[in-house]
């Protein structure tokens, strides 16, 4: 039994006998009007708000502060957790044996615009998060950089080792971008943000963040502005302080790996790591995605339009969509000119 518009919903399958055939989920984000975000989702990548500005879009997340949702088909309206959880009692586990490993469901994917600079915050760890954050997930995350201003920077980590006495004296006096690394930004660059390392999206910047199933963030500094209630932000200096690396960030190499390229198809090593693994794929000829029980798939549409299909389905994407695939051993075929991520646990 679900709930849907308020109503009771009802299961009319089958529990125990019915294969479930309706497995390409487009989903409806959750969108989030944070005051340094932008309009540049609404006018570019097709999401609908009745706010003025979309500053995040939470395309595949079942986190209680912003559930996706499913659009078409049978399961049109419910959130991606009910559905998770209806495939579960038909005795098919959609998101993979790699994902025992973790309590809830693991990720939450967004597209950020930065209209403005972020705050300068940092991200707990899963140990520091379980006793200070009632059990909750740390955060780790990944940026891939889909489109950057010509001047745009962000902060990634600290230009110097730092004491917590000297970096909390920075913030008192206003002095902290002396400890902070500027890096230069472009389309296509990749940042890993471990848990512990400071960092700031800055303005003219929009992203695709792979990150942990968690919400927690402690700000350090938010550039002197006031929210949207006219009252300063609130920071979070203590626990941030307990959880950040104080070591300076060393020089990298922020370009995504080419690992494969034939005939019209390159794919790029965007992350992988104990939480995720992310590739990015250029296409302009069909290719195929096969899932083989270990884990779902979360494509992420960044250019382009075309269908995903199986033998059941044929289901149409275009810029700024994105689908959820179920772990259940299948093939599916990608369509069209495009570029997208392809998230996986």
């Amino acid at each position: 039994m679900f709930k849907r518009n308020g109503k009771e919903f009802y299961n009319r399958m089958n529990l125990k006998n019915t294969y479930i055939d309706n497995k390409i989920l487009k989903l409806s984000p959750a969108l989030k009007d944070y005051i340094w975000g932008g309009k540049r989702l609404k006018e570019e990548y097709g999401k609908k708000s009745e706010t003025e500005i979309v500053a995040e879009s939470w395309e595949l997340s079942c986190h209680k502060n912003g559930m996706t949702r499913i659009i078409g088909g049978k399961y049109d309206g419910l959130t991606l957790g009910d559905v998770i959880s209806c495939a579960r009692e038909c005795g098919e586990d959609w998101l993979g044996t790699n994902c025992k490993a973790f309590k809830a469901f693991p990720l939450l994917i967004k597209l950020i615009d930065a209209n403005n600079s972020l705050s300068v915050q940092v991200h707990p760890d899963d140990i520091y998060a379980k006793c200070h954050e009632n059990g909750g997930n740390g955060k780790t995350e990944v940026w891939y950089v889909v489109e950057a201003a010509p001047d745009a920077e962000l902060i990634y980590g600290l230009a110097c080792d730092v004491t917590k006495d000297e970096f909390k004296t920075a913030i008192e006096n206003n002095e902290l971008k002396k400890y902070l690394k500027s890096v230069k930004v472009k389309a296509g660059d990749v940042f890993f943000v471990e848990a512990g390392l400071i960092h700031a999206i800055g303005k003219g910047i929009v992203i695709c963040e792979i990150q942990q199933n968690s919400d927690t963030t402690y700000r350090v500094y938010d550039w002197g502005r006031m929210g949207a209630d006219g009252k300063p932000r609130e920071l979070h200096i203590e626990k941030a302080l307990d959880v950040m690396t104080l070591t300076k960030n060393e020089v990298r190499d922020f370009s995504p790996e080419l690992i494969f390229e034939k005939d019209g198809v390159k794919e790029y090593k965007i992350a992988d790591c104990n939480y995720f693994n992310v590739k990015k794929r250029e296409q302009t000829k069909q290719t195929e995605i096969a899932t083989d029980g270990n884990s779902f798939v979360a494509l992420t549409f960044l250019k382009g339009s075309g269908y995903i299909e199986s033998e059941n389905e044929k289901v149409e994407f275009t810029k700024g969509e994105s689908v959820f695939i179920p772990a259940v051993p299948d093939r599916y075929i990608i369509s069209g000119k495009c570029e997208y991520l392809i998230t996986a646990v």
